[in-house]
């Protein structure tokens, strides 16, 4: 029988790497979402607390939703453009929410990171870090960071735990997708501590009128085939439209799987929803990603990337389109049904 490795012990290996370092580069996803801003604050306080490290957050994107913008405001975090930093200015280099090799973070594959921790499927670049915690069957890699700070006896503030709260809310959409004990018991642990008129600015955080108009696009485009739904959204300034719309999608009415398209920066990015327990959006987003690309995710959501090859027209790009679509259809049920406007 295996031995469960108790929080304590994970510390005590963590502490391992951290110890004598005075700086250390926390990297998270290029569109960091809650889950990654709270968890990369959460390991900050940790590394500080504790061995008296200085941290940066780094990330090769932008915050593109207005809640995660107003969170990163409430948060103070300490954040960077990826690109702008030599990595070998710090002593440590981490990596929260996110893993070496994924398309949805710029980062260097053959630099080797000190800590990488993380809920989703662990992929074989990261198996050359120094310290790994990944937990694929947690719903929130808060939850895992909020073990970390009670197993350190470390004081949680209302800032972190307000943060860290958002970060399991969204990732488990409440509790009630991809979540576990460990979820609900950090959820439980954490809201006594935080705040609740904050954490409901953060939520209903003012959108601005270019989300209306995309949001129209994703209702405008969606097709049904059966119960699943897919929208092509075109151009782009950031992902995150895409995941929220196929999110939004889901819960429209007899609907079990949902996929959203939209074009930024020469790729596609697509994001996978289903309701479907016997689903496995992780495993389709794999194989639509392709060689080319990158694809995974968990069994009710998902996410993949798939390049543009250079010259390709926007005749050539829509033939991309229709080819990952009939693949989506074809393994979530069959590809012969003949869709029609949602709208």
């Amino acid at each position: 029988m295996t031995r469960r490795v108790t929080p304590a012990t994970r510390l005590s290996r963590l502490g391992s790497i951290l110890n004598g370092a005075k700086t250390m580069l926390i990297v998270v996803q290029n569109n960091p979402d809650p889950d990654a801003l709270a968890a990369a604050a959460a390991l900050r306080e940790i590394a500080n607390q504790i061995h008296g490290t200085a941290c940066s957050v780094a990330y090769a994107g932008e915050v593109g939703r207005a809640e995660n913008k107003a969170l990163l405001d409430y948060l103070r975090l300490n954040t960077r453009a990826l690109h702008t930093l030599d990595l070998h200015r710090f002593d440590r280099l981490g990596m929260v929410d996110a893993q070496p090799g994924a398309g949805n973070v710029n980062f260097d594959a053959s630099v080797r990171l000190d800590v990488v921790i993380d809920h989703h499927p662990i992929r074989p670049e990261t198996r050359s870090a120094r310290f790994t915690d990944i937990r694929r069957r947690y719903g929130a890699t808060c939850s895992i960071l909020y073990e970390y700070l009670t197993a350190a006896k470390i004081e949680i503030s209302t800032r972190l735990a307000t943060a860290m709260i958002y970060g399991i809310r969204s990732d488990t959409q409440d509790l009630g997708r991809e979540s576990t004990k460990a979820d609900l018991d950090a959820y439980l642990g954490l809201y006594p501590l935080a705040n609740a008129r904050v954490l409901g600015r953060i939520v209903s955080a003012p959108l601005p009128h270019i989300y209306f108009s995309k949001l129209r696009m994703a209702l405008d485009q969606a097709v049904v085939y059966g119960d699943r739904i897919v929208s092509v959204l075109g151009e782009l300034d950031s992902p995150d439209m895409v995941a929220e719309a196929a999110d939004l999608l889901l819960r429209a009415e007899d609907v079990r799987w949902t996929m959203c398209l939209g074009i930024i920066d020469g790729w596609i990015h697509l994001s996978l929803r289903t309701s479907d327990r016997e689903g496995n959006a992780g495993k389709i987003a794999r194989n639509l990603g392709g060689r080319r690309g990158f694809g995974g995710g968990h069994q009710a959501l998902a996410a993949a990337q798939i390049p543009i090859p250079n010259g390709k027209t926007k005749r050539d790009i829509r033939t991309m389109i229709k080819g990952l679509t009939k693949r989506f259809l074809k393994a979530t049920g069959g590809a012969t049904e003949k869709g029609s406007s949602l709208c």
